[in-house]
């Protein structure tokens, strides 16, 4: 059963400071989300708070077509993240193979034969396949270790990916190799995609919808064919867009 996510009135604080402010949005089972907004603006945190990694002062999580509750167990293999930096996330004395069993053994999902059937599934669905598996982080390329840290999160076998900037750490050439594996393994998994990114390029060419935020609070919601024709509404997503396009050298004075 493919799983969506609604996000009602979330508002998330840390001390005096909200970072959150009354956020609320839906995901439908199948689609791809985008969080967008500079650096600072809360869209992180969303994530973190979702996956029970950030307290969450008020509003609610919850699961479209599913009776999982956060916090919960169940909730947290239906939902799974996948981190920015593939050099930080992953245990530099854990082999693949071990990373990759840890999560079946928490949640006393499989061993044995079962356990060592969907490590080589998983492995093999990254692109990676069974030479990887009892390697360490360090002797992996940055573009692996990310194909790791996706394995990890899909081991559980998750209807919700949340992703965090999953491609920022990575090198240009490999960037759009793990983009379009994400995209080949949400059709294929029928998975539902939740990501952050500061970049609007990365955010269109994944996600049919996103929301934009500043300062914890929603500027607009928009569809992903709006952003790219530069249909917005709001001075600040133009502000966006612009800072995305890169620096433009101006013409030299004759």
């Amino acid at each position: 059963m493919k799983t969506g996510i609604a996000v009602q009135d979330l508002q998330v604080r840390f001390g005096d400071f909200t970072a959150v402010h009354d956020l609320s949005f839906a995901v439908a089972p199948g689609e791809s989300f985008g969080i967008v907004g500079e650096s600072g603006s809360g869209k992180s945190t969303v994530l973190r708070a979702i996956c029970g990694l950030a307290p969450v002062t008020a509003g609610a999580v919850r699961l479209l077509g599913d009776e999982a509750r956060s916090g919960t167990p169940a909730f947290r293999r239906r939902v799974q993240m996948v981190f920015q930096d593939p050099y930080g996330s992953l245990h530099p004395r854990q082999t693949v193979d071990r990373m990759l069993a840890e999560p079946l053994a928490i949640h006393r999902i499989a061993q044995g034969a079962e356990a060592e059937r969907r490590i080589a599934a998983v492995l093999d669905a990254v692109g990676l396949g069974k030479g990887f598996r009892f390697r360490y982080p360090h002797q992996l390329s940055g573009g692996q270790r990310q194909r790791v840290a996706i394995a990890r999160a899909l081991i559980l076998e998750p209807q919700l990916l949340l992703l965090d900037e999953p491609t920022s750490a990575l090198d240009a050439s490999v960037q759009a190799e793990v983009l379009n594996l994400l995209e080949q393994l949400r059709r294929e998994l029928g998975l539902t995609f939740v990501m952050v990114s500061h970049d609007l390029a990365v955010v269109t060419h994944l996600c049919e919808r996103l929301v934009v935020m500043q300062r914890g609070r929603e500027v607009e919601t928009l569809d992903a064919d709006d952003l790219a024709a530069a249909r917005v509404t709001q001075d600040y997503t133009r502000q966006l867009m612009r800072a995305s396009a890169g620096f433009v050298r101006a013409a030299a004075p004759i």
